[in-house]
């Protein structure tokens, strides 16, 4: 039984209602153990908590992106084992598809969430060759508006 109000916990036909989502989905989900409730009643009723519920949003957004389940389950099991402080992955970070690959973003890092392999992304560098590529345009602006200022000996027009 649960310590938490039942105003805090959601049954079945409320998740289904909630996240659009079938209850046969929801119960395959539970049974493959992707996201199972985390409380049940007396009667062996399953209850999700609002954790559980940005879990399985997380899952759905995942699966409508074309990750399949099983991909889904290898991240969070890959999840686990590198983040041991991370007890429910889909609830705790967040999870991009990006095609076949999966991110995990945790503390401004972006990660393969199966491999582990950290997608860095310099923010100040690539603020910086944009910068670079503005000025170069500057100056090739500035270059062919000198060429096009030429005064009527011929010569061009240095103060330009």
């Amino acid at each position: 039984m649960s310590s938490r109000p039942p105003s805090d916990l959601y049954p079945v036909r409320d998740v289904v209602e909630i996240l659009k989502i079938s209850r046969r989905q929801l119960q395959y989900w539970a049974l493959t153990d992707l996201i199972a409730p985390s409380e049940h009643t007396e009667g062996g009723h399953g209850r999700y908590t609002f954790e559980d519920l940005v879990a399985l949003k997380a899952a759905k957004r995942l699966i409508d992106s074309g990750v399949s389940v099983q991909r889904i389950r290898k991240s969070i099991g890959v999840l686990r084992r590198m983040l041991p402080s991370v007890e429910r992955p889909l609830a705790e970070l967040v999870l991009v598809a990006t095609g076949d690959v999966v991110l995990a973003f945790r503390d401004g890092t972006a990660f393969d969430a199966l491999s582990g392999q950290e997608w860095v992304f310099e923010v100040a560098k690539f603020q910086r060759e944009i910068e670079d590529w503005k000025r170069s345009v500057d100056s090739l602006a500035t270059a062919k508006k000198a060429t096009r200022t030429v005064d009527r000996s011929g010569v061009r027009n240095q103060s330009a």
